[in-house]
Formats: C-alpha cells, structure tokens, sequence
C-alpha cells in the first residue's frame, strides 16, 4: 500500500489503474486529524464562529490548530464581492481577500492565516485548469471526481503539513443541498477513504425554529437537513442546534434518534449577546472533550490551564458604563459589511470595562445637504469605514464634518481617510476638493490612483494589499497610542493622498502622522486639539484581537467614554 501514498510521476500514470493520490510529498497519514464543519437549514447559522470557538477550545488545550474556509463561488477570491451581498472583505497579512469568517478564526485563534486558508471554488478550477493546459493531467479525462476533489485534498494536506498541525478544522460554506458546494463535501468525505474513520469528524450545524403558533421548537429541519448529508455519504458525529433559546431535552433526543447520534452529541446553541462567550458555552456542554475522544488524540494540556475558561475577560459584566458609537457608512443595511468594526470595538469592553452601543446611520439618505442629519448628540463617537464607489459619500462628508466641528470623536478607516482628507481640504477653501474615483477630470483631485495602480485595467487582486510598514511621527497622537516608531498594517486601497496638497493641508494644522518609510504614501491623519480626530488609510480592525484591542480602536473608545462622562 505504500506506493499508493507515494504522488506519482504523471508519466507512469497507465490505463489500469484509477486511483490517482494527491498527498504532498512527506505527508504523513494520522498526523493531522480533520474536522469538517458543515451547515444545514439555511445560511449564515453560525458556521464560522462555530468553528472559530472548536478551533479556540483545542488551542486552548495544547493542541496546534488552523482553519480553513471553503467557499463554493467561482470567484478566484473575495476581492470583487460586494458588501451587500456577501458582508465584509477581509485581508490577510499576505494580501489575500477572503470571507470575513478567515477574520474570525484570526481573533480566535489569535494568529495569522495565509491564502492557504482559503479555498475557493474559482481558486481550484483555475489551477486544474492551468495544469490541464501544461499536460499534468496527460492521458486522463479531467473529472470532478478524482481532479477537482483530489485537488481540494492536496489543498487541505498541504495546509496540514505546513504546520505541521494537530488538527485542522475544514468550514464548507453555504448548505448542504447547495450544487456549488458537492464537490467540497465530496472531497471531505475522501478524506473518510484515505485518512481513515479515526482520523475524520464532521460536525453539522443547523437552525432549530421555534413556532409561535405551536409553542415549541422543530427538529424536522434539521432531520432533513442530515438526511442530505447522509445521501452523500456523510453522516455527522455532532449536530450543534442553533436556536433563540436553549435546546429542550425532548428535542435534543429526537434529534439524537432520528440522527443516528448520542443525545450528548446533540449541541445546543442559543443565541448569546457576545460571540466570545461562545467557546465557555460549548466547553460546559463537552464539544471539545467529544473531538478529542473521536479522533483518538491524547491531551497535551495541563488540568489547570483546562479549568481555566477560554476568553475569561468575557464572561464578567461590565461596570455599566455604556459608550454609543455610530457607524456612518454606505453598508449600514447590511451589518455583517463591518463586522471587523464591531469585533474590535467589542474588543474594547473588558480592557476599558465598559459597554459599547453600536448604531448604523445609512449615509446614502444624507447626500442631499438639504437633508437633515440623524439626531448625532446621542453620539460619542463616530465611525467612518471603508468603501468604494459615490454614493453615500457626502452623507459621510457631512459627518465628518460635524464631527470636527463640534468636537465629537471621529475615527475614519481607509475611505474614511480619504474622505476625511477632501473635507478638511473643502474647510480651508480648497473648493471642490474630491476623488478621481468620482470625477476623474477633477479640479483639485486630494485623492488619486497611486502611481503603480495608473495603467491597471482588471479589478480583482490589484489594489494594495496585506501587510506593510506604518511610520509613526514621534510626538503624535498615534505615537502616544501605539508606542512605538513603526507598526505593519494591513491595506486594501487603490488610490491615496495627493502629496501636492500636503504642505497646504500641513500649514492649516492638520499632520500627517503615519507614512510609508520614503513618505511617498499618507497612511495616518490626525486633528491636534481636538478630542479625537484621526483616520488611518489601512484597516486597524483586522489585526485587533479579544484579548489584545487594537491601540487606536482603544484610544478611540477611551476618547468617548470620556465624552460620555461630560455628557452624563
């Protein structure tokens, strides 16, 4: 049997024999135990915070472990997705742009993922594609099954050896049921095939409705939703019920019957107020302790570091102070398009020990500057994200300004940077400051297409992305903030500041206090004497974590909690 775990040569390939491997050279079966995550009923059920808090617990216990996501669109990556449709963009360190849940294994793993954490469908085909063209696949009819799953598996082991890790936890998007996702659970249950039983689990997660009109929850959904998945082959070892309230009992032995599981591997998830409250939650009902016994692991950890509640900080109420934060943004009808916002004003509660209430203004209804603007004395703070494209623009212009004049903090993120920019410049009577993005023939373009970006025609993958050096100006706010000279960031952006209008913008107080290393590139913008006005032109959300919130995600809630002491 050796030899068949050996990738062979595409040359000795013959006629009699179907088995092709995928194994990256050196893998070594039963290093790696995998957990397949899948989901049932409909979408966005939790799947990736499921996942995120499994990945947490085994973390926790000493165990080395990554998450990957797949994803069923042909897209090659996440990068041309619009908000609405799909929530927020999230960049990795390397550049990659992904699903927002590879963000939410980040901060609970408290690590950084690669583009080998994310797999699309897009991403798989292009390659068998490429490698069909180049005569890898010589003699052979190219097939779903083995070439595009046994790619996915090769995908999934080399991520696995990489490490090497432990266990890898496999998200597959979507439903099961879902044509574009088939080939993903068909890949998975491979595994099964070549990995053998101990060394593959899958957990389902489904919704459990409560119907108002019988007063009681219903588990028909969730059956048929495991009754697709054993179609295919697949038959899980927990099913997690998401679910308004907690699981009854009766409920949870249908499930454990009709199912064909152990009614303790019948996981109850109710909806809570702060995700990270969710790996205790699991803890106490033992989904760690069940993977670990399902794939035969033995524990590294020690029993105190075991008893110890992941996430503590979490789990005690804050003091009840409160801070209301506004989020002006064109996305605002599509909450999941900042969850990286939210998540690292979270972050903030337990470090400054209160409580952050976040509301969504739609900008798009303030354009018209005869229209009134949302009751903002309520706020403490203020919010402008990223985006792309003119609409909502002066809705976010005229908060911005608002801001700066009455004295409200503002944090402005990427857009938000660049807006910040035109209204300060309108403010000295630059008039008709703007964007080339908006008006490429404009009179006083603040904002244009970086130098490299000039004669780029495609869309996906092109802007500046991932990681890359900040300077810091001693003596700034940022400075006080941050501590230290220089921080790498991450970007996502195609045009920046217009460095002819720097010295103009610099005389009438407004500093630039983070630049790249040869000041070609504005990344940092501040207001002195002012409460807190500051915007970055990078993302300072995506590498804040639970138990480390980012510096100016920090300085920024600090700043209008005491605005809120002023107001109270």
């Amino acid at each position: 049997m050796s030899d068949i775990f050996e990738r062979e040569d595409v040359a000795t390939r013959t006629d009699d024999r179907e088995y092709i491997d995928f194994f990256p050279p050196g893998y070594r079966i039963g290093r790696t135990k995998y957990i397949v995550i899948t989901g049932g009923v409909m979408s966005g059920v939790g799947k990736g915070v499921l996942t995120a808090s499994l990945a947490h617990l085994l973390k926790h216990r000493g165990f080395s472990v990554t998450a990957i996501k797949m994803d069923g669109y042909l897209n090659v990556d996440a990068g041309t997705l619009n908000p609405y449709r799909h929530g927020e963009t999230f960049v990795l360190s390397d550049g990659t742009e992904c699903d927002m849940d590879l963000g939410t294994y980040e901060r609970f793993l408290d690590e950084n993922l690669d583009s080998r954490n994310y797999i699309t469908s897009g991403k798989v085909y292009s390659m068998i594609l490429r490698k069909e063209r180049e005569g890898q696949y010589l003699g052979r009819d190219v097939l779903v099954i083995p070439h595009v799953t046994g790619e996915v598996k090769y995908m999934i082991r080399d991520r696995a050896k990489s490490g090497p890790y432990d266990i890898v936890l496999m998200e597959i998007g979507g439903t099961v049921g879902d044509i574009e996702n088939l080939h993903f659970i068909e890949a998975a249950r491979e595994l099964i095939h070549d990995e053998g039983r101990d060394n593959v689990m899958f957990v389902h997660v489904t919704m459990v409705p409560y119907s108002e009109a019988t007063g009681e929850q219903k588990s028909k959904p969730t059956q048929h939703s495991v009754k697709q998945l054993q179609e295919v082959g697949v038959q899980p070892d927990v099913i997690v019920c998401r679910s308004q309230r907690e699981i009854q009992e009766k409920v949870r032995q249908k499930i454990s019957l009709y199912c064909n599981i152990p009614p303790n591997h019948v996981i109850s998830s109710p909806q809570i107020d702060n995700i990270y409250a969710l790996p205790d939650l699991l803890d106490r009902q033992g989904l760690a302790d069940i993977a670990t016994l399902r794939l035969a692991l033995s524990m590294p950890y020690r029993a105190e570091v075991r008893r110890r509640p992941a996430l503590a900080p979490y789990l005690r109420p804050a003091s009840g102070r409160c801070v209301k934060v506004a989020i002006a943004g064109k996305y605002s009808t599509m909450r999941d398009s900042y969850v990286s916002i939210v998540n690292a004003l979270l972050h903030c509660e337990p470090a400054l020990d209160l409580k952050v209430k976040i509301s969504y203004l739609d900008t798009t209804a303030q354009d018209d500057p005869s229209a009134p603007l949302e009751p903002t004395e309520e706020f403490d703070g203020i919010i402008i994200p990223g985006g792309y494209g003119k609409r909502g623009t002066e809705g976010m212009i005229r908060y911005i300004r608002h801001a700066r004049e009455n004295g409200i903090p503002l944090f402005g993120l990427c857009f938000g940077f660049q807006l910040a920019v035109m209204e300060f410049a309108r403010s000295i009577g630059i008039t008709g400051a703007t964007s080339t993005e908006f008006d490429p023939k404009a009179a006083h373009p603040i904002i244009a297409l970086m130098s490299e970006q000039q004669l780029e025609s495609a869309f996906g993958g092109t802007q500046r992305l991932g990681g890359h050096e900040v300077w810091i100006k001693r003596g700034s706010i940022a400075h006080a903030l941050y501590g230290v000279d220089k921080v790498v960031e991450r970007f996502r952006h195609r045009r920046e500041f217009n460095l002819s209008y720097r010295k103009k913008l610099e005389d009438a107080d407004l500093v630039f206090s983070g630049y790249t290393p040869d000041e070609k590139i504005m990344q940092i913008l501040e207001l002195p004497g002012h409460p807190f006005f500051l915007a970055t032109q990078f993302h300072p959300e995506w590498t804040s974590r639970p138990l480390a919130p980012h510096p100016l995600y920090r300085g920024f809630v600090k700043a209008c909690a005491a605005r809120a002491e002023t107001r109270a």
